[in-house]
């Protein structure tokens, strides 16, 4: 579990330094990643909280603090593992795949609510949590909560990111899921906890289905092979 008192720019640092010492690993500078913040924050009304739709490990772990949560839907982006990890879930020796929001079709989740004093404070924290590679660009979109339509925060895959994987078939995929493993653990825990976490909302992922099936007949086969 990942905890807020993670996320400050020593320990960001130290990641990337990591990162780094097992190969190339493209990084924004605090500077960036605080411009990029900036950026986003002077856009939106002021005095007003912020909802962030999350749609993976922010379902269970978002480490920000907030005051609502609800289940919502997003349209015109899809859940898809189209991130290559070399750090977190991933390593050089066992890289792995993380989840990212690509263009089509819609996803559901959940949206989170800063209010509006605490904006600042929690949003430094997401940042260096989804923006220290600069894998994903913070976009402003309509979710679609139980009883209402409002406007957030998502975080969508950069496409010209250098790791981003434009199109991977179900069974390489399932492969990279079934061996990723780094300091944060393995790609299929991340992908079951997914699920789970879904569940709970009662919503059935069949991306995300099919490829736990298809790791347990990678499973099924290493253990016929041995």
């Amino acid at each position: 579990m990942l905890v807020r008192e993670e996320f400050s720019r020593e320990k960001v640092d130290e990641l990337i330094s990591e990162a780094r010492r097992h190969g190339p690993f493209h990084a924004l500078t605090h500077e960036e990643r605080e411009e990029n913040r900036h950026n986003f924050l002077s856009a939106l009304p002021p005095d007003k909280g912020l909802w962030v739709f999350g749609y993976g490990s922010l379902l269970w772990n978002p480490a920000f603090h907030y005051t609502d949560c609800q289940p919502a839907r997003l349209y015109g982006y899809r859940r898809r593992f189209c991130l290559k990890a070399s750090i977190g879930r991933g390593s050089p020796e066992k890289p792995g795949l993380m989840l990212a929001l690509d263009k089509g079709g819609s996803c559901n989740g959940r949206a989170f609510y800063i209010a509006a004093e605490a904006i600042e404070s929690e949003t430094e924290i997401l940042w260096m949590r989804e923006m220290i590679s600069g894998s994903y660009d913070a976009k402003t979109v309509s979710m679609a909560l139980p009883d209402r339509t409002i406007t957030g925060l998502t975080f969508i895959m950069n496409r010209s990111h250098p790791r981003y994987i434009s199109d991977l078939d179900l069974q390489s995929t399932a492969r990279f899921l079934a061996s990723g493993e780094g300091h944060l653990g393995t790609c299929r825990d991340y992908l079951n906890n997914t699920v789970a976490h879904l569940e709970e909302m009662n919503v059935r992922d069949q991306y995300l289905h099919q490829l736990q099936r298809k790791i347990k007949e990678i499973d099924e086969e290493a253990a016929r092979s041995t």
